[in-house]
């Protein structure tokens, strides 16, 4: 394994850490308080807490599994529908994300899943005051055509994100933040496929983010 495929791991593995330290740190805070509780009406709400935590958990760690990982192997086909359902979770985490999705294949590649799930993360994280998620995928003539649009009040996008998916940062400036969208562009450059994305904001009225790839279906 070279350098830069430990670095980007190193990244991706802190990214997943970060985004399920939440989760877990309410599990452990909820387990706590239930072994010193003692009303029956609060252990219930301890419980609940629990189970809400557990969910939140199992759900985020089938997103990064997909999204990061190897699941199924790379020449597995995923289905659409659970691809919608971990995006449409992802998006309901504490904000108000209306997520419009239009994907017209029942299955995606590996690599097309994983570069549509990256977009999604990346799009999420663009909309800290919630807005629109809009995502798109189609077959066309051999290739699958992607589109992710954010769009709302507000859109965070760092710089070097848009840097790692253009190829133009190195990987030691890379962040755990910016590593996903490095993935996608090494993802895509794999199976000889391209990605971009655009930026527009609007004065006082916040902007749209879209990114676009174009994958080999093969």
């Amino acid at each position: 394994m070279s350098t830069d495929s430990i670095q980007l791991a190193s990244l991706i593995a802190s990214r997943l850490c970060h985004d399920l330290l939440s989760p877990v740190g309410g599990m452990a805070n909820g387990i706590e308080l239930l072994v010193d509780e003692t009303d029956p009406k609060m252990r219930e709400q301890c419980i609940d807490l629990l189970a809400q935590g557990a969910r939140r958990t199992a759900t985020r760690l089938r997103f990064f599994r997909l999204a990061f990982g190897a699941a199924g192997g790379f020449d597995a086909q995923l289905p659409a529908a659970e691809i919608e359902e971990l995006v449409r979770a992802q998006a309901a985490e504490g904000r108000d994300i209306d997520v419009q999705w239009a994907v017209s294949v029942a299955e995606l590649s590996k690599s097309a899943a994983k570069v549509l799930l990256n977009y999604a993360l990346i799009g999420i994280d663009a909309l800290p005051r919630g807005g629109t998620l809009a995502i798109a995928a189609e077959e066309r003539e051999g290739s699958y055509e992607i589109a992710v649009r954010a769009e709302g009040m507000r859109i965070a996008f760092d710089k070097d994100i848009g840097r790692a998916l253009e190829g133009g940062i190195a990987m030691d400036d890379l962040s755990a933040h910016t590593a996903p969208a490095m993935l996608v562009r090494l993802l895509a450059q794999e199976c000889g496929g391209g990605v971009q994305h655009a930026l527009t904001l609007a004065e006082g009225a916040g902007g749209a983010l879209v990114l676009g790839a174009i994958l080999p279906c093969g």
